[in-house]
């Protein structure tokens, strides 16, 4: 008997509308602040509030729309945030001022907030269950595949210096997305374990997983950092003079990231979450480190690749951790606490990064960066990697016949 269908027409059509989503994520995530600063002549600590205000938005939103989905269906929502994503993509066009830009923001960034809740939801089930560890990962990679179109396109375009192109691919990347995701047929299906017991939770409880928190408070830490390298390197970039290698930043970055996440993913599984996280976030400091020295290109484009390779392993490590620890019923609420912790953290990041330039200036933020990241090796050995030798060693001597 051969392989369940994968690549049917639904989970195409939704990979490609998730594709598009995060393309335009970080399309705007590094040409707004450009826009804000030379259009609206605002400054980097007001800068930093376009990608908080998007990912707030996006963050209280999330299990809402989670509340959604089980009252009116997975459809209904997926359709309605691409609706709102589109409708707020037209808006740009009005963005003459830094608040109404930060209204528009906000409307955006709760139609992303529903759009990547709906989606997961909805490949989770056009996935056949003996295929959904390979399905999952392709779908992962529409996310990093945007991470590199996105910054590219942005970038290209802001060179050419036009406004009014910039907001219209934009506005015709929603589109297109919106477009595939007419085209989803669900497949009806009994309600899963997770939401049967996330139904019978109150409180904080029925939005949180407790034993993924202090997993997923370090990768709100390590978003502090990444957020500033993320929303800034493009600003950074123009100040040192390389404007067009911002572009390329990005590209190597998600080049790299894509390229070794086999690797890192097969060796997670031999070695264990310790001996690939902390080499890691040597890797992750390094790059942060090259990026603070005013670089020339070659050394840019070395930043790029390290951060790239160093938080590219992190982050889905850090994840796979999560979604492990927590019990099998309660795997969705895990991957759902970890995503908003992270997104959180980069919010509140980029907002303070915003601040901290105007007075001690992008090249010393990111040395001091550095040092921020490196410390996330003492928050990660105390928070997990202490139970996590502990824990192996408790595995090995059952195995042995010790216990």
């Amino acid at each position: 008997m051969g392989k369940p269908k994968l690549w049917t027409k639904n989970f195409i059509s939704s990979s490609i509308a998730n594709f598009l989503t995060f393309t335009t994520f970080y399309y705007l995530l590094v040409t707004l602040p450009i826009y804000a600063m030379q259009e609206l002549k605002s400054n980097e600590s007001e800068v930093g509030l376009i990608v908080t205000f998007f990912l707030i938005a996006a963050i209280i939103t999330r299990p809402f729309a989670g509340k959604w989905i089980e009252k009116i269906g997975k459809f209904p929502v997926f359709l309605t945030a691409f609706l709102i994503v589109f409708v707020s993509s037209f808006l740009y066009f009005i963005a003459h001022s830094l608040w109404i830009l930060l209204i528009i923001r906000s409307l955006h960034g709760i139609g992303f907030g529903m759009a990547t809740t709906a989606t997961g939801a909805i490949v989770a089930d056009l996935i056949p269950e003996s295929r959904k560890g390979e399905g999952m990962g392709y779908y992962g990679l529409t996310l990093n595949l945007g991470m590199v179109v996105g910054p590219f396109l942005g970038l290209t375009i802001m060179h050419l210096g036009s406004t009014n192109l910039l907001f219209s691919i934009n506005a015709f990347l929603a589109l297109f997305a919106l477009i595939f995701v007419i085209f989803v047929r669900i497949p009806k299906k009994s309600m899963p374990i997770e939401d049967r017991h996330l139904n019978t939770n109150k409180g904080i409880k029925s939005f949180l997983e407790m034993s993924a928190i202090p997993i997923s408070l370090i990768s709100g830490f390590f978003a502090l950092a990444y957020s500033g390298i993320i929303s800034f390197v493009s600003v950074y970039a123009k100040e040192i003079g390389q404007v067009q290698a911002a572009s390329y930043f990005f590209v190597v970055y998600a080049s790299v990231l894509l390229i070794s996440r086999p690797f890192t993913g097969k060796w997670y599984d031999q070695y264990g979450a310790n001996k690939i996280i902390y080499p890691s976030i040597l890797l992750f400091a390094i790059g942060t480190y090259l990026l603070s020295l005013s670089p020339t290109l070659p050394l840019f484009l070395l930043s790029g690749a390290l951060v790239g390779l160093g938080w590219g392993t992190i982050f889905p490590s850090l994840q796979t951790i999560a979604i492990e620890i927590a019990p099998a019923e309660k795997r969705a609420l895990a991957t759902a606490t970890y995503l908003s912790t992270f997104d959180f953290g980069f919010g509140i990041g980029s907002f303070l990064f915003g601040l901290a330039t105007v007075k001690v200036g992008y090249s010393a933020l990111y040395f001091y960066s550095t040092f921020f990241v490196l410390a996330g090796i003492v928050i990660y050995y105390l928070l997990h990697g202490k139970s996590s030798v502990k824990r192996s060693v408790q595995i090995g001597r059952r195995k042995s016949g010790v216990e």
